[in-house]
């Protein structure tokens, strides 16, 4: 059975981790995904302490989100980080607002500054990739996507496809899962509230309590051979409630 992991960005306005941790683990997660605030700035002790933290829950994590900066200007200190925590792979989040450009151009050389900077990371045997938000699916003047221009400057970049996002891209992700799914190598799980509903958790809603249709995706997705599935809720209210509820929905699918 696929198994899910929880993405511990999820969980950072719950604090502290140690006390997370047991909750995931006795809900039957087995991997978790790190972000870069939580490790970006630990030393090698603080590095193992958290790995130990994670030992002693039985839990793995196998993925890790990077910030740019860091991937590009100390990719050494990256790697040190990954390797301590057991990471295999590795994806770039995000790029602010103001860092985007704004023509298929700019977005093709984006996607070849991606392909550079995750170099070293392939060298290294791990696998590289970008994570998408919404702003990937709007319309660029020649009418193609940055997310296809990404695709088409980093030809050797993998996917953590961001299912929810690309819904509220306002895209049609079975097209994009047909189109580039020998590209997805994880998925963040994470289910959109009806309209109106759950404003106080930024219209996110807890896997199999939304509109995403997760069964049909995840029987779409069986032949991509993803690695892996990944809860993910911006802003919960209940913490306890996303890990318990989502999980038991995962596993009917």
């Amino acid at each position: 059975m696929t198994k899910l992991g929880f993405q511990l960005y999820s969980a950072r306005n719950f604090q502290p981790f140690s006390a997370i941790f047991p909750q995931l683990a006795k809900a039957g997660y087995t991997h978790v995904e790190g972000y870069g605030a939580m490790y970006a700035s630990l030393d090698d002790a603080g590095l193992a302490s958290l790995r130990a933290e994670l030992d002693k829950n039985g839990l793995t994590m196998p993925t890790g989100h990077f910030g740019l900066d860091m991937l590009e200007a100390d990719s050494a200190r990256a790697l040190r980080i990954a390797r301590a925590l057991g990471i295999e792979a590795i994806y770039c989040p995000y790029l602010m607002p103001d860092a985007r450009p704004t023509d298929e151009v700019g977005w093709f050389s984006f996607g070849k500054r991606l392909q550079e900077a995750g170099k070293p990371f392939r060298d290294a045997g791990l696998v590289f990739g970008w994570h998408n938000h919404d702003f990937e699916f709007a319309t660029l003047p020649d009418g193609s996507t940055p997310q296809e221009q990404i695709f088409a400057g980093g030809p050797e970049l993998s996917w953590e496809a961001d299912i929810a996002w690309i819904i509220r891209g306002k895209a049609d992700p079975f097209a994009w899962i047909e189109s580039y799914g020998k590209r997805i190598t994880a998925v963040h799980v994470k289910d959109i509230a009806p309209a109106g509903a759950s404003t106080d958790e930024d219209g996110w809603a807890d896997v199999g309590h939304g509109t995403v249709p997760w069964k049909e995706l995840i029987a779409a997705l069986k032949p991509c051979g993803v690695a892996h599935y990944i809860l993910e809720h911006d802003n919960p209210k209940d913490i306890g409630r996303l890990i318990k509820r989502s999980i038991e929905a995962f596993k009917t699918y």
